[in-house]
């Protein structure tokens, strides 16, 4: 269990190795005057630097939890998941990798909770590789089920987007029931319903996918802590430029593939 006393969380994710972008994002939370900073994973991997990035989070005390790219590494039997290129990628992130760095992949947990709130990489209730826009609604409707938390943060996707559960009252109330709704979220503040359940696919620091390429992160204003939310809470997705320039031209001096260079543009 993480305990913060702060009004306002910043929630980032997939790093990727992108020390240009975590730098300009952790300057940003810094200027806004926010303490707590909460980690969802994938700190390594496309990106030319991820030793500087796990380290940098390491030494300001950013609870993390277990990616793809990180359990990837710790548990190469995990390796089959990934497509070629990306295991190219990872056998390229280990030579650039400490084995304390390795080894601390080992120690990440699955989740996080903060606040009332749920911390993931993938899915919950607990899934590091599980892709939320993979699940049809009745998948999504059994995966709210799984898990008690009013709200849970998620990455993985590098997309923005806030999935609601608005459980059903009445007759047609009952396992199964209630009504999902998905809405893109883009960048300033957005209002989360008391009377629904949320997960928030929060977008990437190290390499956004969501048709912007300035950095991407989450700030949540929680509230007041418990299982339920006693109001409407408030986040705000925060858009970060970096030097994309000098990230694309490491990633190729560094001899990852190109490809991860070309997407940050």
């Amino acid at each position: 269990m993480v305990e913060a006393k702060q009004q306002r969380i910043a929630v980032l994710s997939d790093v990727h190795g992108n020390l240009e972008a975590l730098n300009s994002v952790l300057a940003d939370v810094d200027a806004l005057g926010v303490t707590t900073v909460l980690n969802l994973g994938d700190m390594v991997g496309y990106g030319p630097e991820p030793e500087a990035c796990v380290k940098l989070l390491r030494e300001r005390g950013v609870p993390s939890v277990l990616g793809n790219h990180e359990q990837g590494l710790a548990e190469p039997q995990m390796r089959g998941f990934f497509n070629s290129q990306a295991r190219k990628a990872l056998d390229r992130t280990r030579e650039l990798l400490s084995d304390d760095s390795l080894m601390y992949f080992r120690t990440l947990p699955r989740t996080l909770e903060a606040f009332g709130a749920l911390f993931v990489h993938g899915c919950p209730p607990g899934l590091v590789s599980k892709y939320l826009y993979v699940l049809d609604e009745d998948a999504l409707r059994e995966t709210f089920a799984l898990y008690p938390h009013p709200l849970c943060f998620a990455g993985h996707t590098h997309e923005l987007k806030r999935i609601s559960f608005f459980p059903a009252s009445g007759p047609e109330s009952g396992p199964g029931a209630g009504r999902i709704e998905r809405k893109d979220l883009g960048k300033g503040q957005t209002t989360l319903a008391r009377l629904a359940r949320h997960i928030i696919n929060i977008g990437s620091v190290g390499q956004p996918r969501d048709g912007n390429n300035k950095a991407k992160y989450i700030l949540w204003e929680p509230g007041k802590p418990g299982v339920k939310m006693h109001a409407d809470t408030n986040i705000e997705v925060r858009f970060v430029p970096y030097d994309i320039a000098r990230t694309a031209a490491r990633i190729v001096e560094v001899g990852l593939p190109t490809v991860y260079a070309d997407r940050l543009w």
